[in-house]
């Protein structure tokens, strides 16, 4: 394998990481909206909720972002469409989890003030957002 089949390799895995994460932990925070504070469950669920972000989300997102964008310049893809609708779909991922860090320490200070069907619904968000991704990058529709 040479090099840009080793960085796009590494780029898929941290994505798949990533959505991992992403998908996981608004999951966590609906079984978390019903933990009473200051309960052995809902301590439970913020040490969940932090080492999933700290250990897993945080440097999945940051590796996806490095060799993604490593594999669009040696591929050249800075000057497609398709990639122009990508990167601006991965920014509104990286919004997405963005907010779910300040859920986590929303919760971490149990100032949560969301219900868990809005959690249902946020965690559709990523799927959305990651199938339109799928899409743009082996459809290249544009």
């Amino acid at each position: 394998m040479g090099v840009y089949e080793w960085v796009k390799s590494i780029h898929v895995i941290s994505i798949i990481a990533w959505m991992a994460g992403m998908l996981y932990l608004p999951r966590l925070f609906v079984y978390h909206v019903d933990a009473e504070v200051g309960s052995d469950k809902s301590e439970t669920f913020k040490v969940m909720e932090r080492r999933l972000l700290k250990a897993i989300i945080n440097p999945a997102m940051i590796s996806a972002w490095i060799f993604g964008l490593w594999a669009a310049y040696e591929i050249g893809a800075f000057s497609q469409g398709w990639f122009h609708a990508k990167l601006t779909l991965v920014i509104l991922m990286s919004a997405a989890h963005g907010y779910l860090s300040g859920c986590v320490k929303r919760f971490a200070r149990d100032e949560n003030k969301k219900s868990a069907k809005f959690y249902r619904i946020l965690n559709e968000v990523p799927t959305v957002l990651m199938i339109f991704i799928v899409i743009l990058v082996i459809g290249k529709p544009f």
